[in-house]
């Protein structure tokens, strides 16, 4: 759903950042445990290496999913359910297996923990969040596990027992607290969902609830900056992969306008170059940039 909506607008590479000051911002409320926020990585990628000099991305924990009954049979059946149906449609693997061999307890240490990263930096929290939907979708480890999380927090390049001692901080719970109370303010009853607003705080910020084509969102930061939007250039593959890490061929697809088939040929060309490994997944595969 698009809906106009009056909100108040509180609060890499050269493609993605581009200047300090922004003239768009975008809320994007999403949840860790979320397939759909997951599914919407290869076009947030796209909009972000195109037209990522326009505008900046807040993330907001929804906690939608933070709160779940755990421990319920029925409950881990319809959260597996969804997941395979969801990696099936959109080619961004989880498997929903997780859920009868390692479920994630407690979905919302997962959150704190997010909030924990991000006191490091804002780039360390989106960071730690990415790693644990990999680590959680691909690998079926349990997020709430701390041991799962210091893991985490350790492979990019967090300060692990600072890390620790915010987990149990008031400071990570209140960010959380603050994140649920944007979210209610701003009556998000769907994840993702994205919310633009311009420079002028007295104009109504555009909210999309659920996930839409790439086009969409161009056309809202066309007409929230009311001139038409250059579009940057393209990365080469290679720096593509290197200042991810690790990204799907859904992703590549998605970001460098590719068939799958035709991402496979590219990516095999750098696979013989030795400078990436392939990572088979349930569903499509990923790609991992090797560090020399």
């Amino acid at each position: 759903m698009i809906e106009q909506e009056k909100q108040s607008n509180q609060l890499s590479p050269h493609h993605c950042h581009g200047n300090d000051k922004k003239p768009i911002e975008i809320y994007l409320f999403v949840d860790p445990l979320c397939p759909e926020c997951w599914a919407l990585e290869p076009t947030l990628k796209k909009l972000q290496i195109e037209y990522g000099r326009y505008f900046s991305i807040r993330h907001i924990l929804s906690g939608r999913l933070a709160r779940l009954n755990m421990g319920k049979k029925k409950e881990y059946e319809s959260i597996a359910e969804l997941w395979e149906r969801t990696a099936s449609r959109s080619g961004m693997s989880c498997d929903g297996s997780l859920w009868f061999e390692n479920p994630v307890s407690s979905p919302h240490i997962a959150s704190i923990a997010i909030k924990a990263a991000e006191l490091q930096g804002r780039r360390s929290g989106l960071r730690f969040l990415r790693k644990l939907q990999e680590v959680m979708f691909l690998d079926k480890q349990n997020i709430s596990n701390f041991d799962v999380l210091k893991d985490c927090a350790r492979s990019i390049g967090l300060d692990v027992e600072e890390f620790i001692t915010d987990i149990h901080s008031d400071s990570a719970a209140k960010a959380f607290q603050c994140d649920l109370k944007i979210t209610s303010e701003m009556d998000v009853k769907e994840i993702p969902t994205l919310v633009f607003f311009n420079e002028n705080a007295e104009e109504e910020g555009i909210k999309i609830s659920g996930t839409y084509p790439y086009e969409v969102y161009v056309q809202i930061l066309e007409e929230m900056l009311l001139e038409t939007p250059n579009k940057s250039s393209h990365p080469p593959l290679e720096s593509f992969v290197k200042y991810f890490g690790l990204v799907a061929s859904k992703e590549i697809a998605v970001v460098y306008n590719m068939s799958i088939a035709q991402v496979e040929i590219e990516m095999k060309k750098l696979l013989l170059k030795q400078k990436v490994e392939n990572i088979p997944a349930k569903y499509g595969c990923f790609w991992k940039y090797i560090e020399k």
